[in-house]
């Protein structure tokens, strides 16, 4: 599956490659060293690869998000990482919106984020929730972050099954 994003800087959409491994993790963890999400180890970037997308310019990935299954009813959009030269031009919407679709073709009915930025997400018509809305499931990574449990971050989610 891959889709051009529409902006003034062309960039492809597609699924991550263990080959993009690294440049995942760096992405990630320049952003987690912000205290803006949860570091990754490299072996867990490739445990989970075949959540992640990327968006690449001329063979370099400038961004990644993954969506991660965490029941049948429901799955995760996280690990969205938009260079920083690069946010404001769509790629983390073509990103989200992959991971979307992705969701739609697998059948799972809801899909929510953890994020410090609910507007973005509103944007691409999630809404905001109570995180005790959603399953004790979900919880498993917050237990690693320092800021748990008060780590701030707010629960979106959008309802795919309309």
């Amino acid at each position: 599956m891959t889709a051009v994003v529409a902006s003034r800087l062309s960039t492809t959409t597609r699924k991550a490659r263990l080959t993009d491994a690294v440049r995942i993790h760096d992405l990630v963890n320049y952003f987690a060293d912000r205290e803006e999400m949860l570091h990754r180890t490299i072996p867990e970037v490739c445990e989970n690869i075949r959540d992640y997308f990327v968006a690449e310019q001329d063979g370099l990935v400038v961004a990644c998000c993954a969506l991660h299954v965490n029941l049948d009813t429901l799955a995760e959009v996280k690990s969205l990482a938009v260079s920083e030269g690069w946010q404001g031009h769509g790629v983390g919407s073509a990103l989200v919106n992959q991971c979307l679709a992705e969701a739609r073709s697998l059948g799972v009915p809801s899909v929510f984020a953890l994020t410090y930025r609910p507007s973005f997400f509103e944007r691409l018509g999630f809404g905001q929730i109570s995180k005790a809305e959603l399953p004790r499931k979900v919880w498993g990574e917050c237990i690693r972050c320092p800021k748990f449990p008060d780590c701030g971050e707010i629960a979106v989610m959008k309802d795919l099954a309309s």
